[in-house]
């Protein structure tokens, strides 16, 4: 097997996806620390076509040399906004139309795997802190919340792990 080179991979220009049909879902960020985080969000949401990333409260925003470090590019083309607060951008999603996921471990989240999404239907994925996770308040406010199955030691994975594979499990179920 051969590595394709760069070219050979043909990729889009930031023009070309910002006009291409997006991914109907919305990745809000509560309060997220790492910038490293942070921009592993904006790219994982360039690869597959994220409609927007809300970024909220403490969460930085671009420009940020930091940010840019792991997103390479793709704070520029991802849409992208700053909300002071997760709860107020949940509450404008909602009326917005769109299905809120806070993924959270609670009683009775629904397991990732178990995840069956409507077509047609809008949603957005709150991911919350690296200690604390999704605030309560914002929790409470979700249409549901969302697990992912874990069977080791750790009670959680990396915000911008579990970012890759629910921003992938969302465009799987909608996009393919």
């Amino acid at each position: 097997m051969r590595k394709l080179n760069i070219t050979e991979l043909n990729r889009i220009s930031a023009e070309e996806f910002k006009k291409a049909e997006k991914t109907p879902l919305v990745v809000v960020l509560d309060n997220v620390r790492s910038l490293n985080n942070i921009g592993s969000v904006f790219r994982t949401s360039d690869a597959f076509l994220v409609e927007k990333i809300c970024l909220c409260g403490i969460t930085a925003t671009p420009p940020s040399q930091e940010i840019h470090k792991t997103a390479l590019g793709a704070e520029d083309s991802v849409e992208w906004e700053y909300d002071k607060s997760t709860l107020e951008c949940v509450n404008k999603l909602k009326s917005d139309g769109y299905f809120v996921y806070s993924v959270e471990q609670v009683a009775g989240s629904t397991m990732l795997q178990d995840l069956t999404l409507e077509a047609g239907r809008k949603y957005a994925v709150v991911l919350g802190n690296e200690v604390k996770g999704v605030q309560q308040e914002v929790v409470d406010a979700s249409d549901g919340c969302l697990e992912l199955p874990q069977f080791g030691t750790k009670h959680s994975l990396n915000v911008s792990v579990t970012a890759g594979i629910v921003i992938w499990d969302f465009f799987r179920k909608m996009k393919l």
